[in-house]
C-alpha cells in the first residue's frame, strides 16, 4: 500500500497551483523544481523575484516554469484584503493589508480565493504561525470550530496480512481537548481518511474504558464527544468509548463490545483523548511497529493547508504536497 504513490498519481498532469511561501530556504526551491518536473503541481513561490532568482543562481538552481508572485507588487492585493475583511467582525480591510503583507497570510489568502489549490508551509514557520494564518484567510470548515492535525500510519505487512493504513489525531496541536474539540477531530479525521484511505472512516473515539468498563471524568469527555459527533453526523461510523485493544482487533471486541458496532475491531481512524496519548501512541506505533508516521496534516479547514516539519527534507516536502494537494 503506496498512499503517496497513490496521491501522487491522483494529481498528476492536473496542474494544480501550490503556494510555497518559504521560498528564501533551499529545500523548498528544491521541492517546488521536483514537483514541476515531475508533473506533479504547478508551485508558487513568494518573494522579491531578484532575491529568488539569486537564491536559486547560487544553488545552480532552474526557475524555468516556476511561478514568482510578490505580495508588494500584487495589483490585486487589495482586493485579496477586501475579501478576507469581508465577513469578519473587528476586521477592516486595511488591517487586512498589513497582515497579507506577511507571506504566510498572502498564501492563506491566495487559496481562499481560489488562485491556488492549497498552501504548504511551516519549514521555517512554527505550527502556531501557520495555523494562524489560515484562521484569518482560509478559515474553518463549515461546522467546525476546531483546527487540528493528523498523521497517516503506514503499517508494514505482517505474515498473514496485508499492509495497513491508518489516520491518527489528534498528535500535533490540542493539548487538552473538550468534548466538543474532540468531536470536531473526529469529524475532520472521517474527512481526512475517506480522502487518503479510500475507505469509509470507521472513527474509534479511544480510552482507557470501553463501553462503561470504569468510570471517570476523563471517559465522560469522550462518550459526550461520541453524542456530539453522532448527533452532527449520524451517518458517520463511530464508536466509543473504546480501549484501543477493542477498536482494533475483533476477537477483543467480540468479547468487550456488547451489541452492534461498526467500528469496533476494525477501526481505521483512531481519536486520542488529548496530546500526550496521540503524540506518545504514534512515535511508539513508529519505532516499536517500524510504521512509517506521515505529517503532520492540518485539518479542519475550509481548504487545504499543511504545515512542515522545520526539519522536513526537500522529499517530505514534495510528499506533503501530493498528500494535500490529493485532498484539495
Amino acid at each position: 500500500m503506496d498512499i503517496i504513490a497513490d496521491c501522487m498519481a491522483a494529481i498528476r498532469s492536473r496542474g494544480l497551483k501550490v503556494i510555497l511561501p518559504e521560498s528564501d530556504d533551499e529545500r523548498v526551491l528544491r521541492a517546488a523544481r521536483l514537483l514541476l518536473d515531475e508533473d506533479l503541481a504547478r508551485p508558487v513561490l513568494l518573494g522579491v523575484p531578484e532575491s529568488i532568482e539569486s537564491r536559486a543562481a547560487n544553488l545552480e538552481l532552474s526557475l524555468d516554469g516556476l511561478e514568482i508572485r510578490n505580495p508588494d507588487g500584487d495589483p490585486d492585493l487589495e482586493g485579496l484584503a477586501a475579501e478576507i475583511a469581508s465577513g469578519r467582525e473587528r476586521m477592516t480591510t486595511s488591517m487586512a493589508l498589513r497582515l497579507l503583507r506577511r507571506p504566510l497570510y498572502y498564501s492563506g489568502a491566495l487559496v481562499a480565493s481560489g488562485q491556488a489549490a492549497a498552501m504548504v508551509a511551516g519549514a521555517a514557520n512554527p505550527t502556531k504561525r501557520v495555523i494562524e494564518a489560515g484562521l484569518m484567510t482560509v478559515g474553518l470548515a463549515e461546522g467546525v470550530a476546531t483546527p487540528s492535525s493528523f498523521f497517516l500510519m503506514l503499517l508494514p505487512a505482517t505474515h498473514d496480512g496485508a499492509p495497513r493504513a491508518y489516520v491518527f489525531a489528534d498528535c500535533a496541536v490540542n493539548a487538552d481537548p473538550d468534548a466538543s474539540m474532540l468531536a470536531d477531530i473526529a469529524i475532520a479525521s472521517a474527512a481526512s481518511a475517506e480522502a487518503l484511505l479510500r475507505q469509509e472512516a470507521r472513527v474509534a473515539m479511544l480510552s482507557f474504558s470501553t463501553h462503561g468498563s470504569a468510570n471517570h471524568p476523563h471517559v465522560e469527555k469522550v462518550r459526550a464527544a461520541v453524542d456530539i459527533v453522532r448527533e452532527r453526523k449520524p451517518d458517520l461510523k463511530i464508536d466509543g468509548e473504546l480501549q484501543a485493544d477493542a477498536a482494533l482487533v475483533g476477537s477483543v471486541a467480540a468479547k468487550k463490545v456488547k451489541g452492534e458496532s461498526a467500528v469496533a475491531g476494525r477501526a481505521n481512524v483512531l481519536v486520542f483523548p488529548d496530546l500526550d496519548a496521540g503524540n506518545i501512541a504514534y512515535k511508539l506505533v513508529q519505532y516499536m511497529a517500524d510504521a512509517q508516521a506521515i505529517g503532520p496534516f492540518l485539518q479542519g479547514f475550509a481548504k487545504p493547508i499543511a504545515d512542515l516539519s522545520r526539519g522536513a527534507s526537500v522529499d517530505d516536502i514534495v510528499a506533503t504536497a501530493a498528500v494535500t494537494l490529493a485532498r484539495a
